[in-house]
C-alpha cells in the first residue's frame, strides 16, 4: 500500500511540474467560455490573512482579481465571461473597480454576462457589481431587493454611562466626531451634515453607475428603487436584468464553447497574451488600522499598517534599481498619529530617489490613512474612496464609577503637575486637560503642515478642508485633496505618465513587502486562532466592524482615526 502511494505521489508530482513548465499554462481553446465568481472579501494585499486562510473562507487579494480580468481583456481565445456575483463584503471603491474591469472586456471585444445569485435583505452593491456586464441575469430563486442606500451609526455613551464610565474627549475639528460615537446618544449637527453629504455622493454614484450601464435615464432608476423591486420579473420590468435563467443556461448562451474556470485561467502567462512589461513597478500596500512597530496583522487575523514595516518596504523599493516607480495603496481607517507620521517620513524619503510615488485610494485612505499618503507626488482615488478626516483626537476614559459599582477601592499617587494624565480612576485637572488640549493642537498643525507640504493647498487652505471632515474621493477632488479620480490601473497610468512612458505600455507589479513564506506566516499566527460561527448576527458583526476603533481607543495616545465606523449598503 505504501509503494502505490508513493508512485501516486510521483504521478502527481510529474503532472504538477509538466503542467508548470508548459509555455503560456494551460491550453485554451478558441471560443473558450471564462466563468469567474466574485463573492466574499478582497484585500489589500500580497497574501491574504492566514488566519482566514485556515478558517476556510479566505479573502483574495484585489490585484489579483484584477489582474485575472486583465488577462482575459487580451486573451482572443475567449469567447466570453461569464461573472458569477455572489455576496460581497467589499468598499465601493473596490466595487467600483472591479465594474471599471468588467467595463474594459466589453470595450474590448469580449462578451461579458453577469449572473447574480444573491439573497438578502439587499443587493445594492452586488447589484451595483453585476450591472456592470453587458448582459445580466438571475436565477429564478433570486431575492436581493434594489432599495436605495443607508447608513447606520452607533453611539455607545448611554453604555459607558451605565458601566459608570466617563469619556474625557479632546479633538480637533467639529467634524472629528469619535466624542459623538463613543460619548454621545446621538448625531451631533456636524456629523450629520457630513454623514449626509457622504450618502448623497456615493448615492449619485451608484444610480449613474446603473443609469449608464443598463441604458436607463436616473429618474427611471430612481423610480425603480423607490419601488423596492425584487423578484425576477420585478426587476425584467424596470429593465434592471435580461431575464431569469439557470446558470449553465448562462453559460450556455454565452457561445457554447469550453468552460474554464477561474482556478485553471489563474495559469496563463500573461505573456502568451501580449505582455511585454517595459518596467518594474513596486506597490507598496498600507493595510488596516496604523500602528506603530513592525507586523502584517492583529490577533484575529485582521491587517495592520504597522509603521516600521510600510516604511521599510517603500525604502526597499526606492532603493531597488529593477523598480522604477511606486504606487503606495492604501486602505486604512487611520490609526496613530506618530505612525501615521513615520510612514509619512518613509515616503519623503522615498521621493528623494527621484522614482514616481504615487498614492492609491481603495476603499478607505482617512485620517492617518491620508496622513501617510499625504507626502506621494499623486494622489489618486476611486470617485467612492472615503477619504480626508484631517483631524486628531484623545479619548480618555475616567472609570471612577464603574470602579464604585464594583465597590472597588483606588487610591491615586501623583508627582508631578500633569502626572494624573496617567491615571484612569479620576476626571483630569484643569491645567492637565489644557496641557492635554495643547497636544491634541499641536499634532494636529503638524497633520495639516505634512499635508500642505505635498499638496497644492497652504496650510489655511488645508485647514478649511480639515476639521476631521470625511469626503468622498468625488468631493476630496474637487477641493484639492486629490489629484486624479480613478483606481489602482489610473494610480499606475500616473506613473508612467510621469516616467514618461506610453500609459499603454505594459509593466510588472511587484508587490512590496512580498508574500512571506508560510512557515514564517504560520508561526506568527500561532495562537491567534478564533472560532468563527456559521452565521454572525447583527451585534457581532458590529463588534467586529468596531475592533480597529476601540482598540485604537484603548491605547490612550492621540489618534488620527475615522471618527466612526462607516459602512454605507
Amino acid at each position: 500500500m505504501k509503494k502505490v502511494r508513493r508512485v501516486l505521489w510521483i504521478l502527481l508530482a510529474l503532472l504538477a511540474i509538466g503542467w508548470w513548465l508548459t509555455p503560456g499554462g494551460p491550453a485554451i481553446e478558441p471560443g473558450s467560455v471564462l466563468v469567474i465568481d466574485i463573492e466574499g472579501a478582497y484585500v489589500e494585499s500580497a497574501e491574504p490573512p492566514l488566519v482566514a486562510r485556515l478558517a476556510g473562507d479566505p479573502p483574495r487579494p484585489l490585484a489579483s482579481l484584477l489582474s485575472l480580468l486583465a488577462v482575459a481583456e487580451r486573451d482572443d481565445r475567449l469567447a466570453a465571461v461569464v461573472l458569477r456575483v455572489r455576496a460581497l463584503e467589499i468598499g465601493w471603491a473596490k466595487a467600483q473597480e472591479i465594474r471599471d474591469a468588467i467595463a474594459r472586456l466589453g470595450e474590448r471585444g469580449k462578451r461579458t454576462i453577469a449572473y447574480l445569485e444573491v439573497e438578502s435583505l439587499g443587493g445594492n452593491l452586488e447589484y451595483y457589481v453585476a450591472s456592470a456586464a453587458q448582459e445580466l441575469f438571475v436565477s429564478e430563486a433570486t431575492r436581493a431587493p434594489l432599495i436605495g442606500l443607508a447608513g447606520e451609526y452607533l453611539f455607545f455613551g448611554g453604555l459607558f454611562e451605565k458601566l459608570g464610565i466617563e469619556l474625557e474627549v479632546e479633538r480637533v475639528g467639529r467634524y472629528k466626531t469619535a466624542a459623538d460615537t463613543f460619548a454621545g446618544r446621538e448625531m451631533s449637527d456636524a456629523h450629520r451634515e457630513m454623514a449626509g453629504a457622504l450618502l448623497d455622493s456615493i448615492d449619485a454614484q451608484f444610480v449613474a453607475g446603473i443609469a449608464a450601464s443598463r441604458s436607463l435615464g436616473l429618474a427611471a432608476v430612481r423610480s425603480a428603487i423607490d419601488a423596492g423591486p425584487a423578484e425576477p420579473s420585478e426587476l425584467l420590468a424596470f429593465g434592471l436584468v435580461d431575464g431569469t435563467l439557470r446558470f449553465d443556461e448562462v453559460v450556455a448562451r454565452a457561445g457554447g464553447g469550453p468552460t474554464v474556470t477561474e482556478d485553471i485561467y489563474r495559469g496563463v502567462d500573461p505573456a502568451s497574451v501580449g505582455f511585454a512589461p517595459v518596467a518594474t513597478f513596486a506597490l507598496v500596500y498600507g493595510s488596516g488600522t496604523v500602528v506603530s512597530g513592525e507586523g502584517y496583522t492583529t490577533p484575529t487575523g485582521a491587517s495592520v499598517l504597522a509603521s516600521d514595516t510600510v516604511s521599510k518596504a517603500l525604502e526597499d523599493a526606492a532603493e531597488d534599481p529593477e523598480i522604477a516607480a511606486i504606487v503606495f495603496r492604501i486602505d486604512s481607517p487611520g490609526g496613530s498619529a506618530l505612525a501615521s507620521d513615520v510612514v509619512w517620513n518613509a515616503a519623503a524619503r522615498a521621493r528623494k530617489s527621484g522614482k514616481p510615488l504615487i498614492a492609491s485610494f481603495s476603499d478607505v485612505a482617512a485620517s492617518g490613512g491620508y496622513y501617510a499618503a499625504a507626502g506621494a507626488d499623486a494622489i489618486v482615488a476611486s470617485p467612492a474612496s472615503i477619504t480626508g478626516s484631517i483631524g486628531v483626537f484623545v479619548l480618555r476614559p475616567v472609570i471612577a464609577g464603574l470602579l464604585a459599582k464594583l465597590d472597588i477601592g483606588v487610591e491615586a499617587l501623583t508627582r508631578g503637575a500633569h502626572a494624573d494624565l496617567q491615571l484612569a480612576s479620576r476626571p483630569l485637572s484643569p491645567a492637565s486637560r489644557a496641557r492635554l488640549r495643547r497636544e491634541v493642537d499641536s499634532i494636529y498643525e503638524l497633520f495639516v503642515k505634512r499635508v500642505a507640504d505635498g499638496r497644492p493647498l497652504d496650510a489655511p487652505g488645508v485647514d478649511e478642508v480639515a476639521r476631521g471632515r470625511v469626503w468622498t474621493g468625488a468631493q476630496a477632488a474637487e477641493r484639492g485633496l486629490v489629484d486624479e479620480l480613478g483606481g489602482l490601473r489610473a494610480a499606475i497610468a500616473r506613473a508612467k505618465t510621469q516616467l514618461g512612458i506610453d500609459p499603454g505600455a505594459d509593466v510588472a507589479i511587484v508587490p512590496y513587502p512580498p508574500p512571506r513564506p508560510l512557515a514564517q506566516q504560520i508561526a506568527e499566527t500561532f495562537g491567534q486562532l478564533r472560532a468563527r460561527a456559521a452565521g454572525e448576527s447583527p451585534l457581532a458583526e458590529w463588534t467586529r466592524r468596531l475592533e480597529p476603533w476601540l482598540a485604537a481607543a484603548a491605547e490612550r495616545k492621540v489618534l488620527a482615526l475615522l471618527p466612526f465606523a462607516l459602512e454605507i449598503r
